[in-house]
């Protein structure tokens, strides 16, 4: 059965989708070392270099508590979305400049919305409430964190990315790789539930909505990978959970 936004998604969304559209392609990697898909990406004709600096990615999933997100994921379901607290550079201790992410994902379409949180620290007293108290402090709609509080942290995750934008600056690719998944629990955290991806990299492809297939087509065929739906949240429910 297709999934349909909540009217309180639709409203948050109405003002964003249209200009906010990117087209999304992932690669899932196990074959290959991260040089050899650097090297890929670098002879690709569309001439892509690394532009930013390679950093640290970490994301709190949120989630149902019977995982509506990922089943929808795992399950195929064109239209999903996923709720995330991301931050870089170190995982633990004092999270500066946190960010609230609601992505949604319409088969190769995504679109997200970005909310500043609060600052806070990770570590062993991080609780559910702490998480609660986060939303009440920081600066987002009463339906919106009616929402949130209806949640629960289901994973964190750590990875580290690079950047890649081709010559015309109409294509970016990021390369994920070290990825690191954690367990979240409601009342207490010792981070010690952890199961890790060393050899897997994901590579994801971006562009305007608006570009032309054939163009997008180009520069597919010259990545030699096999593009899957894998979700780095996908990829963390079902490590930690191995059902």
């Amino acid at each position: 059965m297709k999934k349909i936004l909540s009217p309180m998604i639709k409203m948050l969304l109405k003002n964003y989708m249209e200009n906010n559209y990117r087209f999304e392609k992932k690669f899932f990697i196990f074959q290959l070392t991260k040089q050899e898909v650097e090297n890929n990406i670098k002879f690709h004709p569309a001439v892509f270099s690394e532009i930013y600096y390679e950093r640290f990615i970490n994301n709190i999933y949120l989630d149902s508590f019977d995982l509506r997100n990922y089943f929808d994921n795992a399950n195929g379901v064109s239209e999903r979305r996923k709720l995330r607290i991301r931050w870089y550079g170190n995982m633990l201790g004092r999270v500066e400049k946190p960010v609230l992410e609601i992505k949604t994902k319409i088969s190769n379409l995504g679109y997200k919305i970005s909310y500043p949180l609060t600052e806070f620290f990770l570590d062993k007293d991080f609780t559910i409430k702490t998480l609660k108290d986060i939303f009440i402090k920081s600066q987002l709609s009463q339906t919106l964190k009616n929402e949130l509080f209806s949640l629960e942290f289901t994973l964190l995750n750590r990875y580290k990315r690079k950047y890649f934008q081709s010559k015309d600056k109409t294509f970016r690719i990021t390369l994920d790789s070290e990825m690191q998944f954690y367990s979240l629990l409601s009342n207490w955290n010792n981070f010690l539930n952890k199961r890790t991806s060393q050899e897997n990299i994901i590579l994801e492809l971006k562009c305007n909505s608006k570009q032309k297939q054939e163009t997008i087509s180009f520069i597919t065929n010259f990545l030699p990978h096999r593009a899957t739906k894998s979700s780095k949240y996908a990829l963390g429910v079902e490590a930690l959970n191995p059902w």
